[in-house]
């Protein structure tokens, strides 16, 4: 609160502080409205994993001093949670630095930043306009022990170039979270979810791994994002059909996220906002130009599948041929095998369904 009294209130748009090294001290929680990111997803995350990789050096040249920062040899990744930002920032001491009201050190620059929010190309450009200022209280230490002078950070008002869309404005204020365990069962659910859906979270907890709440004609296609996530950290945009209470279908757009803790995966945040059905319709046009599925029969052992799920049988005629396959472990201990279809496999989790919903 201390730094951010000197910045005028950000009426359109949020406050970044961004470290010399690239890391986000701070954003305010307004930035979910524009980027579709809960403010704590980007605290103390490198600010270049939200640019645009062609934004990028501009976005470093503006941390410097001198609009001139050390180089950093190409093939360095940039986004590794700030480690090897670190190690290429350089210190300086206060007397090294012009004063700190100098006009020196204000900035007026645009980036293109990740945005979850934006239908189209999954970017949003932003005017970022503020100051270098110390960032005071980091008590950092260097190499051999000896306390470090506060460093110059980026104090800055990120806008939109373009006003928000009526459409988006009338959709961001219902974005909602949901937590899940690895292989996707619900674990909880914030109160605008609630709203949206109409289900407690009890009653997302008790059905199985959460496929049971997707189209049948969408669960490949997440399938395939959720096995993407499980191996870069992120689904990308993700845009299906979820069953609602009242059983009617509500199109959401979601990115889904890895949370580690300990350098081990630990559970899954998605953050969903809902579409009209036009865009939903817009969206399902444009998949249906990328099929086929480049689902790998490899990747369904994920979902403890025993069926070669390209094949996808029609799920409500099951004919009793199935009894020749394998009948896997249910982690719910007491669930039937029914016609040996696991439970919690893809299949498994749409022959849960309510045939009258389609």
């Amino acid at each position: 609160g201390m730094y951010l009294s000197s910045l005028p209130q950000a009426l359109n748009g949020f406050v970044l502080v961004v470290t010399s090294e690239g890391l986000i001290f701070y954003s305010s929680h307004t930035i979910q409205d524009y980027l579709g990111f809960h403010q704590t997803d980007v605290m103390h995350q490198s600010v270049f994993e939200l640019i645009h990789i062609e934004d990028q050096p501009e976005f470093r040249r503006n941390l410097h001093w001198a609009l001139n920062p050390p180089h950093t040899p190409e093939d360095e990744p940039s986004t590794e949670g700030g480690k090897s930002l670190g190690s290429s920032a350089v210190i300086y001491k206060p007397d090294q630095l012009p004063p700190e009201n100098s006009s020196f050190l204000e900035r007026s620059f645009v980036c293109r930043f990740r945005c979850l929010l934006d239908n189209s190309s999954g970017f949003l450009a932003l005017n970022l306009q503020g100051r270098l200022k110390f960032l005071h209280g980091q008590n950092k230490r260097s190499e051999d022990g000896s306390a470090l002078p506060p460093q110059l950070a980026l104090f800055a008002i990120s806008t939109p170039l373009q006003p928000l869309s009526i459409l988006q404005i009338r959709t961001k204020n219902m974005i909602f979270r949901t937590k899940h365990k690895l292989d996707f069962t619900p674990l909880a659910c914030d109160a605008k979810g609630k709203i949206v859906l109409g289900y407690t979270e009890a009653e997302l907890q008790m059905c199985g791994t959460g496929y049971q709440f997707i189209h049948a004609a969408d669960t490949l296609y997440c399938a395939e994002n959720h096995v993407r996530m499980m191996k870069t950290g992120e689904s990308g945009l993700t845009v299906f059909r979820l069953l609602t209470k009242e059983n009617c279908w509500k199109w959401v757009q979601a990115n889904a996220r890895l949370v580690y803790k300990n350098g081990k995966p630990e559970y899954i945040v998605v953050t969903q906002r809902p579409l009209v059905d036009e865009e939903g319709g817009e969206h399902l046009r444009k998949r249906s130009m990328h099929l086929p599925f480049t689902f790998a029969t490899g990747e369904a052992l994920l979902y403890q599948s025993a069926y070669p799920l390209l094949g996808f049988p029609d799920p409500f005629q099951s004919k009793g041929k199935t009894s020749k396959s394998k009948k896997t472990s249910c982690s719910h201990g007491g669930c039937s095998q029914k016609n040996g279809v696991d439970p919690s496999s893809l299949l498994g989790a749409v022959m849960q369904q309510d045939k009258a919903v389609y």
